[in-house]
């Protein structure tokens, strides 16, 4: 394992949340501990790391952030900020030393492959069909040819078990897969939520088929 892959003292939020690489997360910060996390972090300009805060416990794998702006500060100390995630890591150990949660992490790389070239032409195209149907918004060709899964991702709104096995996966082509998988889905939700409310219009009955 590379030295420089490893971080200890890393400053950790668990929070009910996943943030994606590429993603633009606001926070509110309002507890003691997490006030003076934020601030060693604004001082030093270090990231610092959301970890899913599932129901059955802490996720392993988490997504270090940076703070991009501090939108506001409170009298009292809250803070308003608007973070971004970076990179993937994996909690090795947690430490309590600190007067806010951290602990010794690693940032994980994805393992070697071969790009798939017309994996990656499907997702996009899903993904601007996706954009088309639930914006009116037509991608431009140029924005889409430099998005990865997790920054397309990361525009739209999957539930925390969707967003966590893309954080999960260490294998690019792995990713364009389930996110093509997703979003295809999700557009056939639209489909079928356009149907149900034209039917219900026309009759006040939906009818499947």
């Amino acid at each position: 394992m590379a030295p420089d892959r490893l971080a200890h003292e890393f400053p950790l939020f668990p929070l009910a949340l996943v943030v994606l690489p590429s993603e633009l997360v606001p926070l509110h910060v309002f507890e003691e501990r997490y006030k003076t996390m934020v601030g060693e972090c604004l001082a030093h300009e270090r990231e610092f790391g959301v970890v899913w805060l599932a129901d059955d416990g802490l996720r392993e794998i988490g997504c270090a952030c940076r703070i991009e702006r501090v939108l506001e500060r409170l009298e009292d100390g809250r803070m308003n900020l608007l973070t971004r995630g970076t990179r993937p890591f994996r909690v090795l150990e947690r430490q309590s030393h600190l007067p806010y949660p951290a602990g010794v992490i690693e940032f994980v790389e994805d393992r070697p492959e071969e790009p798939d070239a017309r994996l990656g032409s499907a997702a996009r195209e899903a993904y601007a069909e996706l954009v088309r149907r639930a914006t009116d918004r037509e991608p431009a060709g140029d924005e889409l040819a430099g998005m990865d899964a997790y920054a397309m991702a990361a525009t739209v709104d999957f539930g925390l078990d969707a967003k966590q096995g893309l954080l999960d996966l260490r294998s690019e082509n792995a990713r364009l897969r389930l996110v093509m998988r997703l979003f295809r889905a999700a557009t056939k939700r639209l489909d079928f939520v356009d149907r149900a409310q034209a039917r219900a219009k026309s009759n006040g009955k939906v009818r499947f088929g």
